[in-house]
C-alpha cells in the first residue's frame, strides 16, 4: 500500500485537489498531478539529505503548500512524518527531538532558531528550489510498497494533563480515515473541504487533506492567524461546501461576528473538546445548519460523532462511528482496538497497548438512544458533596450568559463538601464586581441543576489552554484559587 499510489493517481491529473491562500493573500489551485509530482521531486531531495524507508522528517510549517509536499514525500518513500505546531517553541521541540529522533526538519525559517541544533534543517527556500522546474532536481524515490503496520505518522498528545508524549500511527491509520469521512465529516466527491486546524494536531493530520481526498473532495489551506470577519469571507469567496473547525473558532465566530447565511456551506462539523449548544443553536438561527459535534483522541483518531443522516443533539458527541465498538465502565468511555481502523500503533516511549479495552481516561454517559455526552476528563470532574460535576457542563451555563466570552471550572478544597467549584471567567466587556459574580451564579443555578452552581468565581484576562485551543485545566487546579482580599 502507499497514499501516493492508492489515493492520489486514482484521480485524474489536472483534476482540483488543493487550493492555498498565503499570509499575502495568494491563492492557487493545485491538481492531484501537481502534487504527485512535486512531492516526488521532494522525496528526491530527502533521500538526497539522508532520509531512507523508517526514518522520521519533522515539519515546523504552518497551513502552507510546503507542509502538504513534506507529508506527501514522506508517506510516499516510507519516511514517518511529524508534523509539529508552528507556535511550539525550543523546549516542545527538544522533547519532540529527544523522542522521536528526526533525521530532517522542514521548516519556516523564522522558526528554525528554536530547533535543537542537532537535527538538520531544510529551508522554504530549499524546497522552493526542489520544486522549481527550471533547476536540476534529484532523482525522485519510487513508491514504497508498505504494510498496514509500516510507520506513517506521529502526533504528539496535547499535554493537558501532563508532559505530551509521542503516539505512533501506522499507515492503516491513512487508509483507515474512510470511516469517518463518509459518516462524520460528510463531504462529496467535488466538494470544497476547509479543515481549519493547525497543522501539529491529529484533526489536521487526518482532517485537513487526506479525508477530504479519501471522498473524492479538494482541501483548502489558508496561511494566516485566526480573523473571525476574514474566515466568513473566505468561506463566501471560495464557496467552501464543508467546514471543519475547533470549537474555540465557532465560539469566536458567535461572539465576534454578525453571523449572516453562507450559501455554499452544506455540512459544519467539530471536534476537539465539546461544543456549547447554545452556540449549536446560534449557528442553526443564522444559517439553518447544524454543528455536529464529534469525538477522538490523538491514540485513536475519530471515534463518535454527530452522523451524516441522523439527527443532530445538541450538546451532545454523537454515536460511536459504524463498526466501532465502544463501551461505558465505571462511567469511563472505552474502545475495543481491534474495532478501530485508525488505533495507533504505540507511544514513542512505550510498548503496543495489549489490553481488550483502550481506556480513554473520558467521563462519558449515553442516553436511551445511544447518543454519548461527555462530562470531562475523568480527572478534571468535581465530586462535591457526593454530587458527581462535570467541567464542561458549569462551562456551557456560564458561556451562556452574555458577559461571558471563555470560561474554565475545576475543583477547590472545601472544609465542608471536600471540593466546591471554582469558575475561571474571561469577560467580554463587562467590569468585574462582587454582584456580577453573584449574577453569574444565580444564571447558572438557572440554567444547571444548583447543585452545580460555583461557589467560587474569579475573573481573568485569559484561560491558559494548549497551542490547539483546549484549556489546561491541570493548570489551573494546581494554581488553587485566588486570595481574598
Amino acid at each position: 500500500m502507499n497514499f501516493i499510489e492508492n489515493v492520489l493517481q486514482q484521480f485524474p491529473a489536472a483534476r482540483p485537489a488543493l487550493v492555498t491562500i498565503s499570509r499575502e493573500g495568494e491563492r492557487r489551485v493545485w491538481g492531484f498531478g501537481e502534487l504527485i509530482a512535486r512531492s516526488a521531486g521532494l522525496s528526491g531531495a530527502f533521500a538526497a539529505r539522508g532520509v531512507g524507508r523508517g526514518d522520521v522528517v519533522m515539519t515546523l510549517v504552518g497551513n502552507r503548500i510546503e507542509w502538504v509536499l513534506a507529508m506527501l514525500a514522506c508517506w510516499r518513500m516510507g519516511a514517518i512524518a511529524l508534523p509539529c505546531n508552528t507556535q511550539l517553541r525550543r523546549r516542545d521541540l527538544e522533547l519532540r527531538a529527544s523522542a522521536a529522533g528526526p533525521v530532517l526538519c522542514v521548516g519556516e525559517e523564522e522558526l528554525l532558531d528554536e530547533l535543537p541544533a542537532s537535527v538538520p534543517v531544510m529551508t522554504m527556500a530549499d524546497v522552493a528550489q526542489v520544486i522549481d522546474e527550471e533547476r536540476p532536481q534529484e532523482p525522485p524515490v519510487e513508491p514504497a510498497n508498505l504494510g498496514p503496520g509500516d510507520g506513517a505518522l506521529i502526533v504528539f498528545t496535547s499535554g493537558t494533563t501532563g508532559e505530551p508524549r509521542g503516539a505512533l500511527h501506522a499507515q492503516r491509520y491513512l487508509a483507515g480515515q474512510r470511516v469517518q469521512a463518509e459518516h462524520w465529516l460528510g463531504a462529496r466527491g467535488g466538494e470544497l473541504v476547509w479543515c481549519t486546524t493547525a497543522t501539529g494536531w491529529s484533526k489536521s493530520a487526518r482532517n485537513v487533506f487526506v479525508a477530504p481526498w479519501l471522498r473524492g473532495a479538494a482541501a483548502m489551506i489558508h496561511d494566516s492567524r485566526f480573523d473571525p470577519a476574514e474566515r466568513l469571507e473566505l468561506i463566501e469567496r471560495e464557496r467552501v461546501d464543508v467546514l471543519c473547525q475547533a470549537p474555540t473558532e465557532y465560539r469566536m465566530l458567535a461572539k465576534r461576528t454578525q453571523l449572516r447565511p453562507l450559501p455554499s456551506v452544506r455540512r459544519m462539523v467539530s471536534a476537539g473538546e465539546p461544543l456549547n449548544p447554545e452556540v449549536i443553536e446560534v449557528f442553526r438561527g443564522a444559517l439553518g445548519l447544524d454543528i455536529c459535534d464529534g469525538y477522538g483522541q490523538t491514540e485513536t483518531g475519530q471515534v463518535t460523532g454527530n452522523l451524516v443522516g441522523e439527527q443532530v443533539r445538541d450538546g451532545s458527541m454523537g454515536k460511536p462511528l459504524p463498526g466501532l465498538q465502544v463501551r461505558i465502565a465505571d462511567g469511563e468511555l472505552q474502545l475495543r482496538p481491534p474495532s478501530c481502523p485508525t488505533f495507533f500503533s504505540r507511544y514513542l516511549d512505550g510498548e503496543p497497548f495489549g489490553g481488550e479495552w483502550w481506556p480513554t481516561g473520558d467521563a462519558v454517559s449515553q442516553d436511551d438512544d445511544g447518543y454519548l455526552w461527555y462530562e470531562g476528563r475523568r480527572d478534571d470532574l468535581i465530586l462535591s458533596a457526593g454530587y458527581r460535576i462535570g467541567p464542561f457542563e458549569v462551562e456551557s451555563a456560564l458561556l451562556s450568559h452574555p458577559a461571558v466570552a471563555e470560561a474554565a471550572a475545576v475543583p477547590a478544597p472545601d472544609p465542608e463538601r471536600g471540593v466546591v467549584v471554582r469558575a475561571i471567567v474571561v469577560l467580554r466587556e463587562a467590569e468585574p464586581s462582587d454582584d456580577l459574580v453573584r449574577e453569574l451564579q444565580d444564571h447558572c443555578k438557572s440554567v444547571a441543576a444548583p447543585y452545580k452552581f460555583p461557589r467560587i468565581v474569579e475573573f481573568a484576562d485569559e484561560l491558559p489552554k494548549t497551542a490547539s485551543g483546549k484549556i489546561k485545566r491541570a493548570e489551573l487546579r494546581a494554581a488553587g484559587p485566588a486570595a481574598k482580599h
